[in-house]
């Protein structure tokens, strides 16, 4: 039984790689869809670096950088229009992520990588870094 839990615990963290979003999938409610975007994530000791670059549906660029605990807490921007981030781990395939700005968490990302591993899916809701409304759900492939 021992064993077992050690496994568990070594195990990788299903969110590290290269996310290629899949615009056939993706669906917005609100806002616009990026024209592309690919998100890479790290992972070094106890902390999950995220990094966000693409376009923009009005052709400017997306880049967004941070780190948080990978088992969830307070984390540090990097490059952002966000002045804070923090993330909850709900499950070892399940996060959420909130963005904030004075201290007011105003855009929140809850994400799950799917059983096989092949796709993330990211539901996010409230005003994204161009200060736009969005309601949406984007499918990512790994890549």
């Amino acid at each position: 039984m021992l064993l077992g839990f050690a496994a568990v615990l070594c195990a990788a963290d299903p969110y590290v790689g290269t996310w290629k979003m899949n615009l056939a999938k993706t669906k917005y409610k609100t806002g616009t869809a990026p024209k592309e975007q690919t998100i890479t994530i790290t992972e070094t000791g106890s902390d999950t670096s995220v990094a966000v670059a693409g376009t923009a549906a009005d052709g400017s660029k997306i880049a967004l950088s941070y780190t948080i605990p990978t088992a969830g807490g307070p984390g540090k921007i990097d490059s952002s229009a966000y002045d804070g981030v923090s993330s909850k781990l709900i499950a070892p395939n399940e996060r959420e992520v909130m963005y904030k700005k004075g201290g007011k968490t105003v855009y929140t990302a809850h994400s799950k990588v799917s059983a096989d591993g092949h796709s993330l899916s990211v539901h996010s809701k409230e005003a994204n870094a161009l200060g736009q409304t969005v309601d949406a759900t984007a499918v990512y492939d790994k890549q």
